[in-house]
């Protein structure tokens, strides 16, 4: 589950002091490691020596982990590039510094290697100036003995927790060991001495790195495919797309497949193709599995530590690779599934020779499908070839109505025939049918209290806006209701409308130093309606002017009176007498 949920290349921790009860899994578990590039560790505490189950006296199997069972999580460290680290419950703590040196950012891994069964070997990595929090693990038997050289000649032992090229520590089967890197830039080796199988892996910080893509190649061209797909070689000559990552001054001079056990390297022809990208053909590929190791050089000018131009880098993939002379393809009609329904998955299993379908091939495989939701399926448990060297299939993959819409399964359809295993991998996710497009409806029930005109006022006032929300008979539903714009208090009920469809009432109250509001309203299917109001303003109350009847006027003796008399004055605008005597009116009745 976490394999499936996780982004590509996370690091997965697994504690655990119990067998698995579903090692069966076994195979779609390597397919999500393979096509994720995730890497999984696991803590496994209390693991007995003996290779069986210790029994109660009734004959009821204890669930003690044995030697056998650890090897099922072993090999699972080992196709991801992870470790299997064994120690008790009391010294757990103590062997969880794995945990942050692989979060640090920037990590990379030099080298990493395998011995099963184990046998007495030296290793050598390359140290550039761009490395920092160099860590080197290994895990093995507690006879185990190793001694590390670093580029300068100085060594030191395991007899030495603490010396001239760093320190170790050991809790269980781990031997943790810091080394101190500075100023020794150059080739460093460690040698291993043990009989027993053991694994080897160092690490360190550096912006400087790579990712590949894997190709299939043979005669009449070739087709390209990710690792992500979950597909394995299927035989035949091989290319790798690298891309180097991090250093614009970074030049590839080698890549190299590496079987697992070290028996066996392929080296490749690299053809630049700028923009620090790189093919790289390789007459054949290692059977069984690989893993990919790159050597290149960078100028000094870029992030090297040393007086030496030019420095010298090297790094490894942590995912191995695997070939099969077996193909496994799925031809999916959609990429999403409604909960509640049953999706039909048909595959395709070839058998392949050099890269192309060997169609005089017989023979029958056998099927396992799996998925990480635990959701029912059914598939013929084995296909036998025909015409062609194919068989085909069907998986019903059916999903409960549960299942939560916008989630995912992914799918993992295996074929095997002997030691052989391939297997697609198929992610789809899970998306309810849509029948709501509409989004909820707004009717405004009333605005009440209006607001006083001035702004002075607006603190000691309140206004209040109701209105009703729905999103129809044959709507999802009103989900959530939310205001956009405004600061006051909202308050919802729900109502059941004349129609039988759900009604949320909603009631905004504001002072009126907030005379706006706008809600949002969201209905189960995602569709948005909005709502809004406005706060009523009182209208400020003028008071009409009195009436006021002209006075009579009493002509002054020996003064003639004239309405319409004008008297003019340049510069002056022309005043009557009528208006004057009005004026004097005025005054005196403002007077009295």
């Amino acid at each position: 589950m976490a394999l499936a949920a996780a982004p590509p290349s996370s690091e997965i921790f697994v504690f655990t002091d119990a067998p698995a009860k579903d090692a069966h899994l076994k195979g779609a578990i390597t397919a999500l490691i393979e096509s994720s590039k995730s890497v999984v560790t696991f803590m496994l505490t209390d693991v007995t020596a003996s290779r069986r189950r210790r029994r109660e006296a009734q004959g009821g199997t204890l669930r003690v982990m044995s030697q056998l069972d650890a090897q099922l999580y072993r090999e699972l460290a080992q196709a991801s590039g992870g470790q299997a680290i064994e120690v008790t419950k009391s010294d757990l703590t103590l062997a969880t510094s794995v945990i942050e040196d692989s979060s640090a950012p920037a990590v990379v891994t030099l080298i990493q290697a395998i011995r099963k069964p184990g046998k007495p070997d030296t290793f050598s990595f390359q140290v550039d100036g761009s490395m920092r929090n160099l860590t080197a693990y290994i895990t093995g038997a507690a006879s185990l003995t190793f001694n590390l050289t670093s580029s300068s000649g100085t060594s030191q032992g395991s007899s030495q927790p603490s010396g001239p090229l760093g320190t170790f520590s050991t809790v269980g089967n781990l031997r943790r060991f810091s080394l101190h890197t500075d100023n020794q830039t150059g080739l460093w080796e460690i040698s291993v001495n043990s009989n027993d199988p053991y694994s080897l892996k160092v690490i360190g910080q550096s912006s400087v790195n790579f990712i590949f893509n894997l190709m299939e190649v043979h005669e009449g061209g070739h087709r390209g495919y990710s690792l992500k797909e979950g597909r394995p070689l299927t035989g035949g000559n091989a290319s790798l797309l690298v891309t180097v990552t991090g250093s614009d001054a970074a030049k590839l001079t080698e890549v190299t497949l590496v079987e697992g056990s070290g028996s066996r390297q392929v080296n490749g022809s690299i053809r630049a193709l700028g923009n620090s990208n790189y093919l790289v053909t390789f007459p054949n590929v290692p059977e069984g599995e690989f893993s990919v190791r790159l050597r290149g050089e960078e100028s000094a000018s870029t992030t090297s530590r040393s007086t030496s131009a030019p420095g010298s880098f090297q790094r490894q993939a942590n995912t191995q690779i695997k070939t099969s002379s077996i193909s496994v393809s799925v031809q999916a009609n959609a990429t999403s599934v409604e909960p509640g329904s049953t999706i039909s998955v048909p595959f395709t299993v070839s058998s392949t020779a050099d890269g192309v379908v060997n169609a005089s091939a017989t023979g029958t495989y056998s099927v396992r499908v799996s998925n990480d939701q635990g959701y029912t399926s059914t598939a013929p448990a084995t296909v036998t070839l025909g015409d062609g060297g194919t068989a085909n299939g069907t998986v019903e993959l059916t999903v409960p109505g549960s299942a939560a819409s916008g989630s995912a399964v992914t799918l993992t359809v295996e074929a095997a025939k002997d030691a052989d295993v391939n297997y697609a991998v198929l992610r789809l996710a899970l998306a309810a049918k849509v029948t709501d497009v509409s989004g909820p409806v707004c009717q405004m029930i009333s605005i009440s209290d209006a607001c006083p005109s001035s702004s002075a006022l607006c603190s000691s006032a309140q206004w209040q806006f109701s209105a009703q929300l729905t999103d129809g008979a044959n709507g999802t539903g009103i989900d959530s209701v939310s205001v956009r714009q405004g600061n006051g208090t909202l308050n919802t009920s729900q109502q059941v409308g004349a129609a039988g469809e759900n009604v949320t009432m909603v009631t905004f109250s504001a002072s009126c130093c907030a005379q706006t509001v706008e809600l949002v309203a969201v209905d189960q299917a995602g569709n948005v309606g909005t709502c809004r109001g406005q706060a009523k303003i009182e209208q400020p109350t003028t008071l009409a002017p009195l009436p006021v009847a002209p006075l009579p006027v009493t002509p002054l003796p020996g003064i003639t009176t004239a309405s319409a008399v004008q008297t003019t004055s340049t510069g002056w605008r022309p005043l009557t007498m009528s208006s004057f005597l009005w004026i004097g009116v005025a005054v005196s009745l403002l007077s009295l």
